[in-house]
Formats: C-alpha cells, structure tokens, sequence
C-alpha cells in the first residue's frame, strides 16, 4: 500500500472537516469536491485514464454540493455518502445475483484476483456498503450537522479503512500468478 497515495485520497474528507469548522457544511462540501476533482485530474494526467470508482464518487459529490448550493439546501450535502454507498451496494450486490463480480470491473485493472475472490469482494463490499448507506441515514436524520460531521469524518471514514484492510487476506490469498 503506498501511504502517500493513501494520505492524498484524505485530503478531500480532511478538507472537508477543516472548512466545515470555519466556513460552514456548504464551503466544507465545495472545497472537499473540489480537491477531489482535481485529485481526479492529477490521476487521469499520470496515468492516462480515469478510474470509474473516484469518477463516480467525484461526479455525485459536484452534482449534490451544486444541488445543494442552487436549491440552498444542506441535506443535498448529508445524503451524499447515503446515494454513493447504497448505489454502489446495489452494483455490486445486484452484479453478485446476476453471477458478475462487479469490483473486479472497478479495480480489476489493479489487481489480478481470482474469480472466486472477486465474487467475494463482490459480496462483501456489497454488504458493507449497505450497512454504511443505512447507518448515515440514520445518523443524518436523527443527530444535528455538527455530530454528523464528526460522525462522518470518525466514524465512518475509519471503519471503511477498517473493513478494507480486514480484506487484505483474502485479497491476497485470491491474487493471480504474474
């Protein structure tokens, strides 16, 4: 794992809990979508390719913060991680009954796994995402924008590192041979 490259896919939510401390959940969002955006830019520019999972989670958070500045309306920015994680839980768990693991369309460009494996990341992750949707759902709705930040920023973010590196085994149990 190469911790710069870990340390600069932060910077977005690091941003955001900094901003949102000065300036407020609506700046908080725009400048964490915005540094995600040129994150993007920077990872196209190197490698000469976008990759589908930041595209994605980049293009719903400028299309939400937009909304949420248009609209004024700060839950535009609080259903962000709900949309992204319950989207992505029905890919991958929809892709699992359809017999397709769909990480290995997400991340099979960086990794050489088996199918076995793939379906397993597959499931998992599904599940995960599932539990994440529901709990910022919940947590959004019933705590005031301040806890949620914290929440959001503590909570959540660690425990998705928490889950990803629980997957490290089977990951590298499942990895081709070069």
């Amino acid at each position: 794992m190469n911790l710069l490259a870990f340390f600069i896919e932060c910077l977005p939510l690091a941003a955001f809990f900094i901003v949102f401390e000065f300036a407020g959940l609506m700046m908080a969002a725009a400048c964490s979508a915005a540094i995600g955006a040129v994150l993007m830019i920077y990872a196209w520019r190197r490698e000469g390719r976008l990759a589908a999972f930041p595209l994605f989670s980049v293009s719903l958070s400028v299309i939400l913060t937009l909304a949420a500045f248009i609209l004024g309306e700060e839950d535009f920015i609080k259903i962000q991680p709900t949309l992204f994680n319950g989207l992505f839980a029905l890919v991958l768990l929809g892709g699992a009954m359809r017999g397709q693991a769909m990480m290995k369309r997400f991340f099979g460009a960086q990794f050489s796994l088996t199918e076995t494996t793939w379906m397993t990341l597959s499931l998992r992750w599904g599940m995960f995402f599932t539990v994440m949707a529901i709990s910022n759902e919940l947590a959004w709705r019933n705590l005031d924008t301040e806890t949620w930040v914290w929440i959001k920023v503590f909570v959540f973010a660690p425990l998705s590192l928490l889950f990803m590196l629980a997957q490290l085994p089977i990951t590298l149990r499942g990895r081709l041979p070069e």
